[in-house]
């Protein structure tokens, strides 16, 4: 059996199943977690990522952290957001973009979802896993209003194995990148390809709503935007209020 990818039929959850290997002393650096169906996948701030069973990508993929700053932590969201907008965006083309922390959207659709949860033994940085659930062939989406599929957008049947093989070596080569390349270089791009940039938008805090433009995202994950209450906030700070989604 390849140890670098394995494939699961269910799983509560890859992150899970991920972060046990981390804990037992089994796991390697880039080994991938795929199953066809999760019974309990997780999202970002406590949500649940729902699935169909067999048509979606539910992947975690371990990244060894050792000599990483826990400070980190964004470099990393940043490395896997790029990862998979540049899987996305090779089968759906130019209107996928990032939204903000590390969400994929397709025009104003969400595509995938991303959750890195961490293993640190005293102040060292062990292990990252990337979490990541790609929408591949669903085409129902029950209560999930603003999902996107990539058969949705080009009327194609994909194979969801060897597209979540795919995927995970763009991982590894991004988060790779984190210790050759400048985090500046990696953090323009990641802001080149920005939902919403230069647009005007609704976001709310608490109870209050207010109209803003996007300027970018800073290197402490900040998003800064212009003519808001504030001009910095943190992830989970803000609300975003997207109008009703184009139909395709």
């Amino acid at each position: 059996m390849d140890k670098s990818f394995i494939e699961l039929p269910v799983t509560d959850s890859t992150n899970n199943y991920a972060m046990e290997l981390a804990k037992n002393g089994e796991a390697q650096h880039g080994m991938a977690i795929f199953a066809h169906h999760q019974t309990a996948g997780k999202g970002q701030r406590g949500k649940t990522w729902k699935d169909a069973s067999g048509q979606n990508i539910a992947l975690s993929v371990l990244l060894n952290a050792k000599g990483l700053l826990v400070s980190w932590q964004f470099r990393v969201s940043v490395a896997v957001a790029l990862a998979a907008h540049r899987f996305f965006s090779k089968y759906a083309l130019d209107e996928t973009k990032i939204k903000w922390p590390n969400d994929i959207y397709w025009r104003d659709r969400k595509a995938a979802g991303i959750l890195i949860e961490t293993l640190i033994t005293g102040q060292e940085w062990q292990w990252a896993i990337a979490g990541i659930g790609v929408n591949i062939n669903q085409t129902v989406f029950e209560g999930l209003g603003n999902a996107v599929s990539l058969k949705q957008i080009t009327g194609k049947e994909f194979n969801t194995v060897e597209l979540a093989k795919e995927l995970a070596a763009l991982v590894i080569d991004y988060f790779n990148q984190l210790q050759s390349t400048s985090f500046e270089q990696l953090l323009s791009l990641y802001n080149d390809c920005l939902y919403k940039k230069g647009e005007q938008v609704a976001l709310k805090k608490n109870t209050a709503v207010f109209n803003c433009v996007i300027k970018e995202v800073n290197a402490s994950g900040e998003l800064i935007t212009n003519g808001a209450i504030q001009q910095n906030f943190v992830f989970g700070e803000v609300e975003w209020l997207i109008n009703e989604p184009r139909k395709i």
